[in-house]
């Protein structure tokens, strides 16, 4: 344990150039730093004005642009008043939050669930961004599997680019509620099932190019409506799959000693796993539990943490 007494914490994150400390994100709109392992008094950021928080709604994330150092510059993602996806572009002084500069995205949401929220730089310097199908159960919209919507997509913007265009860099998700990037540039994803199976998608930074994660013809690797897949890209199936008799929820995480941590928000369940050749391989249960697991994260170490919903946030040990 690190810490605990946090007001439901979501993520937790690291900038470039702060070796010890730690982010953590609340959902009611409130970004804390650990220093050295201790809570600093002020916030980093406090939006929860803006914010409609609860469920699965409020501050989600946050990610710091690759030049943080020099420019101070970070993206959030909440649900706003009305309950609709937004990614904001802030400055800091290096202490703390000083302006608001522009909106990077606008997503209306049909419903409260779903919405995604993951925020993470990828290998080729861009923003990405997950997004959930918008909600109610089974994507009733069609949303995911709709290349015209984005919602239940993974977006890309290149943050650098005034009124950069959004582009949509994988599609057929359901909710991922959160993923990453390994160190060669590999992404891993942990979508959230509906009613049966949770899974975990691996795109090698080798793709070819727009693939289709296969909601909601499928749920995992199992049919779930009787249609055909959209055909624009490639379709792929997860390479990890756990029923709902060891949980509901996953909660996806990082690539940790050469293996990628993922768990259960519901069980607390965790497992881990190797990919060669594109394939899950040894996988495995882990001895440790987290209850309310709510994310992982990675600090500038290489240490790996658990954060818990329910107030606390650890670091895992070998």
């Amino acid at each position: 344990m690190v810490l605990t007494g946090l007001d439901a914490p979501l993520y937790v994150a690291t900038a470039p150039g702060e070796p010890n400390n730690l982010y953590v994100v609340e959902q009611p709109g409130v970004i804390r730093v650990v220093v050295n392992g201790k809570l600093r008094a002020r916030p980093f950021l406090d939006i929860h004005r803006l914010v409609v928080s609860g469920g699965e709604q409020g501050l989600l994330s946050v990610a710091f642009h690759p030049k943080y150092r020099t420019n101070h510059k970070f993206y959030v993602d909440y649900t706003d008043l009305n309950g609709n996806t937004r990614v904001m572009e802030y400055k800091s002084n290096g202490t703390v939050a000083t302006r608001r500069l522009r909106q990077v995205l606008f997503v209306k949401q049909p419903y409260a669930n779903h919405n995604g929220g993951q925020l993470e730089f990828g290998p080729d310097g861009r923003l990405y961004v997950g997004m959930g199908d918008g909600g109610s159960a089974g994507d009733p919209e069609n949303n995911a599997q709709n290349l015209s919507s984005r919602l239940g997509k993974l977006l890309q913007i290149n943050v650098n680019v005034r009124a950069a265009p959004v582009a949509i860099a994988g599609y057929g998700l359901r909710n991922p509620w959160r993923f990453s990037f390994d160190k060669s540039g590999n992404l891993y994803i942990g979508d959230v099932g509906q009613g049966d199976w949770e899974e975990v998608d691996y795109t090698p930074r080798s793709s070819p190019g727009l693939e289709n994660y296969g909601w909601d013809v499928y749920e995992g690797t199992h049919p779930f409506e009787s249609k055909s897949p959209t055909e624009a890209g490639h379709l792929v199936m997860p390479i990890a799959e756990y029923s709902h008799s060891f949980g509901c929820s996953i909660t996806g995480g990082y690539v940790w000693k050469g293996r990628y941590y993922y768990g259960d928000y519901c069980s607390g369940r965790v497992w881990s796993l190797r990919v060669s050749a594109g394939k899950a391989t040894d996988v495995r249960s882990e001895s440790i539990k987290v209850p309310s697991l709510s994310s992982w994260g990675l600090d500038a170490h290489g240490n790996l943490y658990a954060v818990s919903l329910a107030g606390t946030l650890y670091r895992v040990t070998s």
